[in-house]
């Protein structure tokens, strides 16, 4: 064998490390490539990571209609979460040196390949037994680590967790530091009394708009997550008129402060009996019970971020025309949230989180109140009501 045969058969200590670091930034670019590029109205003054108020947008709310768009413009100029560097730079190789390395790449790959499997059959293995089985796919509990037969990275994991964790920091109108300063400024009783003073169409519109407000943000949260923008659009709107409303008792959460009783409202916070006018106690008194719920919980940003998420990614909604995409999201969101929790010792609090039946009762009182108040005010829903909101919660069927 000719000296040149040996030299060029194989590899230095220096190029295997470069063909290494090669490999590695090849696997990273894929899986961010992986993730979605959303186009976002981005407002480059001031914070680059604060929502404007509602008093910077245009009074529609709304500037298109959902119905038959794929992208909604909730005039919210959110910054898009910038996707983190995670690779480091290597030099590149010479050009001579392609044709002498590209035995040994190959070799390298099916080592890496080899060890990939290893590191499956390993992780399988640290499973609980009720979750190694493929046939626990879709159970109840968290579902198997096997998806569309490949393992869910960790790396992959961390990358969503990230996604999921930025998209509700970016898209949450006040930070939780702000709402903590301002827990002790309540009402007066007699800013207390003004409000129950209010004629019942006056409170509810201005409730209603509160509520729209806060629905824009959640749909700005809805695109910012991996996957959302790559579904149909049918199976997107119906995601969000099933998943707003519960999002947002979700995140009410955020501005209730258990000690007394009250929530953020217009400044301050209110008690219960300040929204007396609406003529719904049982729905206010209902989403109170929610709110003390899930304060007790003390659920970090993290977690309700996942839970959020989990929530809004539904794969049991009807009228999903690919239900197996969102049933793979929702799967690696499981997981992602799993391992968020096995690192922080916080597992325990998966069998305490408000079931669905739950939320989804609320949501039902709410469009019953709406339907009653529709009853006694035809047509201010559509005179009044913001564009968003009507999409949402008005059948156009019942327009008077």
């Amino acid at each position: 064998m000719s000296r040149e045969a040996v030299k060029f058969g194989r590899m230095s200590k220096k190029q295997r490390d470069l063909l290494q670091a090669e490999v590695k930034i090849q696997l990273m670019k894929e899986q961010q490539m992986q993730l979605p590029s959303i186009p976002f109205s981005a407002d480059t003054q001031g914070d680059k990571t604060a929502l404007p108020s509602s008093s910077e947008r245009p009074p529609s709310f709304v500037s298109v209609s959902w119905t038959g768009h794929s992208k909604w413009d909730t005039s919210c100029s959110a910054r898009p979460c910038p996707v983190p560097k995670t690779h480091p730079s290597v030099q590149n190789h010479h050009p001579e040196k392609l044709p002498t390395e590209m035995g040994s790449r190959k070799s390298y790959f099916r080592d890496h390949q080899t060890y990939l499997e290893h590191s499956r059959l390993n992780i399988i293995q640290r499973l609980p037994p009720s979750i190694q089985s493929p046939e626990c796919y879709g159970s109840p509990n968290f579902s198997s680590c096997l998806l569309s037969d490949r393992l869910i990275s960790t790396v992959e994991l961390d990358l969503l967790m990230q996604n999921v964790v930025c998209a509700h920091r970016e898209t949450c109108k006040f930070h939780q530091e702000n709402l903590q300063v301002m827990r002790w400024e309540a009402f007066s009783p007699a800013e207390i009394q003004s409000f129950q003073q209010k004629t019942m169409d006056e409170m509810w519109e201005r409730c209603v708009c509160h509520i729209t407000d806060a629905i824009q943000y959640i749909v700005e949260f809805a695109k910012r997550l991996n996957g959302f923008m790559e579904l149909n659009p049918n199976d997107q709107i119906v995601l969000l008129k099933a998943g707003a409303m519960e999002l947002l008792l979700i995140r009410m959460s955020r501005a209730f402060n258990c000690y007394n009783s009250t929530i953020y409202f217009e400044g301050k916070y209110a008690p219960l009996d300040l929204f007396q006018s609406l003529g719904c106690n049982d729905l206010i008194s209902a989403m109170f019970d929610l709110c003390h719920s899930l304060c007790d919980l003390n659920l970090t940003e993290h977690e309700m971020a996942f839970f959020s998420s989990m929530v809004l990614l539904d794969p049991s909604q009807p009228w999903l025309q690919e239900k197996e995409k969102v049933e793979n999201l929702h799967v690696k969101l499981e997981l992602s949230f799993r391992q968020l929790l096995r690192r922080t010792h916080r597992e325990s609090i998966l069998c305490k989180l408000p079931q669905k039946g739950r939320l989804l009762s609320i949501c039902q009182l709410h469009m019953e109140k709406l339907n009653i108040f529709r009853h006694m005010y035809p047509g201010i829903a559509w005179e009044r009501f913001p564009p968003l909101y009507k999409e949402l919660f008005v059948s156009e069927t019942e327009n008077p």
